[in-house]
């Protein structure tokens, strides 16, 4: 998963592709569940999907976050779906079926992470 972080670092949100079958994977792994290949290079996501789920985090609680912290279950226009925290929006406004875009969390250099915000909130992705 190291692709992963690197994208991060450069604020492009990269997901793992088959080079046999093109299916998508998130979280990476090393063999493909549609075919079984182990061949694999990554796309750029478009930053784009939609609230599939969501639960708002009160503990256990880590001094690098705010609580109560809200995280999605975002499915990305490309169909594969990430976990991440979903940020500048008011917990009770946070919906199933909600457009989003990624934005990034960049506080710590050294652990840069993609986040979701109301789609059109600020600045695209």
């Amino acid at each position: 998963n190291l692709f992963f972080f690197e994208g991060a670092q450069e604020h492009r949100l990269l997901i793992q592709r088959c080079t046999a079958c093109g299916a998508l994977r998130h979280p990476p792994q090393p063999r493909c569940d549609k075919c079984g290949s182990y061949d694999w290079d990554t796309i750029e996501a478009s930053g784009r999907g939609v609230v599939y789920s969501f639960v708002v985090n009160h503990y256990p609680q880590v001094p690098a976050f705010d609580y109560p912290l809200p995280i999605g279950l975002i499915e990305l226009e490309e169909g594969t779906r990430l976990v991440a925290q979903i940020v500048d929006c008011p917990i009770e406004s946070i919906a199933v079926g909600m457009p989003v875009e990624v934005t990034w969390l960049d506080d710590d250099p050294d652990q840069i992470l993609p986040a979701f915000r109301p789609a059109g909130s600020g600045g695209g992705a």
